[in-house]
């Protein structure tokens, strides 16, 4: 980047920085305290948490269903634990495992990890014991940090090392927990000779997910800072509820930045429509981080009570994001959502503010400052407005390849392949058809599912619905629908196509309607298609 890009990137920052509290008048003794864990701690989840103590001592940091933490207090675990896990053997080439749903233990767990120097390996709490054990078998970590209702899916995963308890039902365990690992620690403190990588597993419907590393430095990921604080509005002392899983590259991103910002967190381990927005109540949370399919339920809880004027901001991402549904939501919420894309390896791509989705609501708007997205064709040559292509997404957040080797196509300027097909409107928004593996051609014809659900989606009687194609002998493929009624009563099949006339083209018809209680989805919303059978 030039020296003038540079100049240019730290006054967008100094101003972005101001306007969400950040920089602020201090006294001086807080400033060295924190320039010094910055120093030490190599811009890692540590020195978030240490930064926030030498800064804001007694201000909260993060809270969960049990217990509300301060940065003091959180500083104080994280680097006892660190001492502990070290005396565990997590160093750098020795990572520390996390097997937890979202509570203040993770952070602490994350947190104290990074200051030893060891990369964090995420597993996903939906993981079967043999995908565990491939992951766990491709990086030996030294310990495994995990909640209790895991144990049995660690043992028959095979894994016989050293194990933490993070969330404990029963006090009652002969295994260590966190708390007592916080208490019993001793020794100097930790001080990490490198900056540990925090390696997250792609949120993949099939096979063994890919471990993809991220190792950003503070200056890789100000552009996306900037415009996050721009477009939500982020603020140190608005409370941030993550609700996505921090596993996933998506959720565990949010909680980093607000974070990095000074933030309070807010965490529950799992989501619940109605507990969630009495969070937002109780904690007057300013931005909630969700995925799609947990924007309808909190619709549907909408009515019970909850006081949600707190609310400044709230952003989905994980999954497609259908027009409809964006729309109904900033009816009963206000216009206070925004629709964010991306994806573990290419992190953030894109952004809509709640501008972009009263004007165009299939949207997921521009690139972050620094980001760069381009729709090129099947050659790789730029595709002209308009016209569908492949969605390349290039900046600070690409990652170098997965753990095991190899990584995704790329083009010229550092761009990589995201796999979904899209096109730009002549107002730079992006607009995403599909996944390339996803689109079918049915009687000669380009057909994207994700088209077709969007428009059963908005039908009032419908709930949720997944899309897909199959092999047809007529036609080479064929659309199949999955269908979640409404409670209130169903639509009839005619009724559905008929309203599918209305909005799509007659190629685009499903041959046949099923319906289901649930749609099967991963815990970030994505639709786990092998699971749906004709």
């Amino acid at each position: 980047m030039s020296r003038r890009a540079d100049l240019t990137l730290a006054a967008h920052g100094v101003r972005a920085f101001t306007s969400a509290g950040v920089l602020r008048p201090l006294p001086p003794s807080r400033v060295r305290a924190a320039r010094r864990a910055a120093s030490a701690l190599h811009a890692t989840p540590a020195s978030s948490v240490a930064i926030g103590a030498a800064l804001d001592p007694g201000g909260l940091a993060v809270a969960d269903e049990r217990e509300r933490v301060t940065w003091r207090d959180l500083d104080q675990r994280a680097r006892r634990t660190a001492a502990a896990l070290k005396q565990r053997g997590a160093a750098p080439g020795s990572p520390v495992a996390v097997l937890c749903r979202n509570h203040a233990g993770l952070i602490v767990a994350i947190a104290a990890a990074s200051r030893t120097g060891a990369d964090v390996l995420a597993l996903n709490t939906e993981s079967t014991p043999s995908q565990i054990a491939a992951t766990l078998a491709e990086r030996s970590p030294a310990v495994v940090v995990h909640d209790a209702e895991f144990t049995e899916r660690l043992t028959a995963a095979g894994f016989r090392g050293p194990r933490v308890l993070a969330w404990v039902d029963d006090e009652r365990t002969d295994t260590v927990t966190l708390a007592q690992l916080a208490e019993e620690a001793d020794g100097d403190d930790v001080v990490p000779s490198r900056r540990s990588q925090i390696i997250i597993l792609t949120s993949g419907t099939t096979g063994v997910p890919k471990g993809a590393s991220r190792d950003l430095p503070l200056r890789s990921l100000l552009g996306s800072i900037i415009t996050l604080i721009d477009v939500l509005g982020l603020r140190r002392t608005g409370p941030v509820f993550v609700a996505p899983p921090l596993f996933h590259g998506f959720g565990l991103a949010f909680a980093s930045i607000a974070q990095a910002l000074g933030a309070p967190v807010v965490l529950r381990r799992r989501f619940d429509p109605a507990d969630a927005l009495r969070a937002v109540e109780l904690e007057r949370v300013h931005t909630f981080v969700a995925v799609p399919v947990m924007l309808s339920r909190l619709l549907a809880a909408a009515g019970e009570g909850a006081d949600t004027t707190s609310l400044r901001a709230v952003v989905s991402a994980g999954a497609p994001l259908s027009g409809h549904l964006a729309t109904q939501f900033m009816d009963v919420f206000g216009d206070v959502l925004s629709n964010a894309y991306g994806s573990t390896e290419t992190g953030f791509g894109a952004i809509a503010g709640p501008g972009d989705l009263r004007a165009a609501p299939g949207t997921v708007g521009r690139p972050p400052l620094g980001g760069t997205v381009r729709i090129l064709d099947a050659d790789r040559r730029p595709a002209p407005i308009g016209a569908t292509g492949h969605v390349f997404v290039g900046g600070d957040l690409v990652f170098e390849g997965y753990t095991a080797g190899g990584t995704k196509e790329t083009a010229d300027g550092g761009l990589m392949n995201t796999g979904d097909l899209g096109y730009v409107d002549d107002h730079g928004r992006l607009f995403i058809s599909g996944r390339e593996d996803d689109m079918i051609v049915s009687g000669g014809e380009n057909v994207f599912p994700q088209e077709v659900e969007d428009a059963l989606a908005s039908h009032p009687q419908v709930d949720d619905v997944a899309v897909l194609g199959v092999p047809d002998e007529e036609f080479g493929q064929r659309l199949i629908a999955f269908v979640v009624p409404a409670a209130d009563g169903p639509a009839t099949d005619a009724e559905l196509i008929e309203h599918l006339r209305e909005h799509v083209e007659r190629y685009k018809l499903p041959r046949e309607i099923v319906r289901l209680d649930e749609i099967p989805r991963t815990p970030t919303g994505k639709v786990l298609r092998r699971s749906l059978t004709p």
